[in-house]
This record gives structure tokens, sequence and C-alpha cells, in this order.
């Protein structure tokens, strides 16, 4: 019987074709862990403003490791020495860099666990496939956890010129029809080099930075912070949040087991065990979706409700404000809601709440992005940049929103 042939070649719709490395890379991408990434959606619920948004963090992981490979061979062309375990251990980082998102991603991230972020959870994954395969993704979460000693391989997998964000923008402007966030990535990691253990661009790549940074700027503002999307996203964190208050009142719901564990512990940093894990691994965005389709025929006014907008489409209003909104007008739609759908006024709040969101295209206090000069100086890109509004994208920018019925 022939061995199987893991030496797979994938194509991909941004890329074209992406070349599985080596078999374990395959065996990595086999397991269910990694497979389970077919089922959590890249954007949340962004589908719902931008039909074409429904690729997954699978399709993300993939194209990462594909930019990681691009990244690999410019530098080694550049005389940068990058070994074989290293080279794999880059690839491995990247790959499994998100396999701790949950479902929607981003959008349920402290809805099930709390206290733990994805990246946690995908580092808890990592050494479970470190004890699976045993040591070899030894180094892949050393440089995950930025701790290699070689800081520029830390700097591909997590900085604010990865290869996670370099594949998302070009991803996800593919996938919205977008075209504000089509950038060029394949130029960018073209232009870069390393100069004292620290990932740098070269000049001649400064035009592609400050692409770069606008389009994540508008992508954040256009499609990620896109006040539909927030409003469906804020929706489904209600959902939850009333099937949890249901639990503590002793009701029970129909869901999936891996899903009722989630909503009936409260489950933490220090409580994310190796049980939390193994059941985390079986959550995907079915499991929510097949609880709202059931949930929308609840005895509970809220919960039906809530369920019922979210499977379709019939979100909630959403504005946004420079200003904070003032609790006058909030406590006067809490009233009306309670009154339109006669329930209490304790439970109004479901459909009516506020918040912020904020968008910093550029952060000058993390990691920065150094352009290296022809006079053979490393200065931040808003210093080399002769664009004046490149320093405007360091700004946070904060905007108020306030969600509620139409």
């Amino acid at each position: 019987m022939n061995p199987r042939n893991k030496l797979k070649i994938i194509n991909d719709p941004v890329y074209g074709f992406i070349h599985i490395p080596n078999a374990f890379i395959f065996d990595l991408i086999e397991h269910p862990f990694f497979q389970r990434l077919w089922r959590i959606s890249q954007m949340g619920l962004s589908h719902l403003v931008y039909p074409g948004a429904k690729h997954t963090r699978f399709h993300h992981a993939l194209g990462c490791m594909c930019l990681m490979q691009k990244a690999v061979q410019t530098l080694r062309h550049k005389r940068i020495t990058i070994s074989a375990q290293e080279e794999e251990a880059l690839y491995i980082a990247i790959l499994l860099h998100d396999i701790g998102h949950g479902p929607f991603s981003h959008a349920m991230e402290h809805s099930l666990v709390e206290g733990i972020s994805h990246e946690e959870i995908s580092l808890a994954f990592m050494q479970e496939l470190n004890r699976i395969f045993p040591e070899k993704l030894s180094i892949a979460i050393e440089i995950f956890q930025k701790k290699y000693p070689k800081a520029f391989m830390n700097q591909l997998v997590s900085s604010q010129l990865d290869m996670d964000r370099l594949d998302y923008l070009k991803r996800d402007s593919f996938y919205t029809g977008v075209g504000e966030g089509n950038i060029n990535s394949e130029r960018i990691i073209a232009m870069l080099t390393v100069k004292d253990d620290t990932l740098i661009v070269e000049e001649k790549g400064i035009y592609s930075i400050e692409e770069f940074l606008v389009a994540r700027r508008l992508m954040y503002w256009q499609v990620y912070l896109h006040k539909t999307s927030i409003g469906a996203e804020f929706l489904l964190i209600k959902v939850l949040e009333r099937v949890k208050e249901l639990y503590k009142e002793g009701k029970h719901l129909p869901m999936t087991p891996a899903l009722e564990f989630f909503v009936q512990n409260h489950i933490t940093k220090e409580l994310f065990d190796s049980k939390a894990l193994q059941l985390f691994a079986q959550l995907d965005d079915y499991d929510i979706i097949s609880g709202l389709k059931q949930w929308q025929y609840s005895d509970d006014k809220v919960l039906s409700n809530l369920s019922y907008r979210l499977l379709n489409r019939d979100l909630l209003r959403v504005k946004l404000y420079k200003t904070p909104v003032t609790e006058k007008e909030v406590q006067s739609l809490l009233q009306k809601v309670a009154k339109q759908y006669d329930i209490p006024l304790s439970l109004a709040h479901y459909f009516v709440f506020t918040g912020e969101i904020s968008n910093t295209a550029y952060r000058k206090d993390e990691q920065n992005i150094f352009i290296h000069t022809k006079e053979n100086q490393v200065v931040d890109v808003t210093i080399a940049s002769d664009q004046m509004n490149l320093d405007a994208l360091a700004t946070k920018v904060t905007k108020y929103y306030l969600c509620s019925p139409k």
C-alpha cells in the first residue's frame, strides 16, 4: 500500500497555489483542532453587511503560512540566517496563531469564557499539540510567546507588520469587495530585511507601508467597526447573556453539550483546564446557529425575540455619536421598549444599550514599524514618511454607539 502523499497544493483565491511545506505541517492541518477552523467565521457577523464575507479562520491561517513562506525566502535571499528548524517553527507558529478563536471569532471572545484571550487559548492548543507530537512545537511556542532569542522571528508572527495583518487586510478586502483594503502584501514582504535583530523595511518600500496603514484605518471603520456589524455582534452577546441568566434561574434550553458546559460553568483563566480545552475544541459557529434556531421558539420573550432578529437579520438600529450618549436618552428608550414588548424594565437593557468603539491604525507605543533609510539610519515610519496625515493615524479615534429597536 502506497503511503499517503502529504505534500499537498491548495488553490487559494487570493494568492493562487499554496504549498504545504512538509508532512508534519500537513499532519497539523489534518488534526481536528485545526480542522475546526473550517467552522469558525473569519469576520464574525460581517456577512450581514458584506454577503461575500463568509471565509473562515482556516482560509486565513493558510494564507498567513503562505506569506510566511515568502518572508522566509526573501530574508534568506538577503543573507539573513534562518535554519530549517526555525523555518518550520515559523510556519507552525503563524499557522496556529488563531487556533484559539471561539464561535464567530472576536464577536464572542468574552461571552463563553472570561479573563482569557483567544491568544491564550491558542497557546493552550499549541501546548496540547506539543504533547501529542512530542516537543515538535517547542520552538514555535517560543516564537508565538515572543520569547525566542531571534527577535525578528517573533515580529514576523506578532507585530504591527506581521504576516497575520498582511493576510487579513488583503483577504478580508477580497471577500467583502471593499477595495480600500487591497494592500500589496507581496511588495511589503519583498522590502523586509533585518538589522540588529529587528525586522525593518527598506526605504523604497515606504509607500507600500503608507498604503498598508491607511488601508488598516479605512478597513476598520468601513468593515470591522461597521455599525451594522457591531450591532449584530452585540446582539449575539446579548443572546448568550440571556441564555446564561435563564440557566441561573433553573431553566434548561436546548443546545449542544459543549455549549452547555460553557453556559453552565463560569470558566475563567484559572479554570480553563484540559477538560475545558477539549470541550472548547468542539465549539464552533454551528453550535450557536443551531441554538438560535431553537431559542427563537422559547417561551422567554427576550430570548425568542433576540434569536429571531439574528436569524432573520432584523437587527437593532445603531447610531454613532462623537460624544457619549446621555443617560436621559437611554432611560427614555428603555421605558419605551419595556412598554412596547410588554417586558419588565429590568429586561429592556437587552434591546437598548450603549458603549464605545475606537480605532488606532498605528501605535507608537507598541512594536514600531521602522524604515531603513539610504543614509543607513533606522527611523519610525511616521518620521520617514512625507505624508502629513500618517502621524495622525497614530491618534486614537473613539466613537460612541447607541443600539435600540427600529
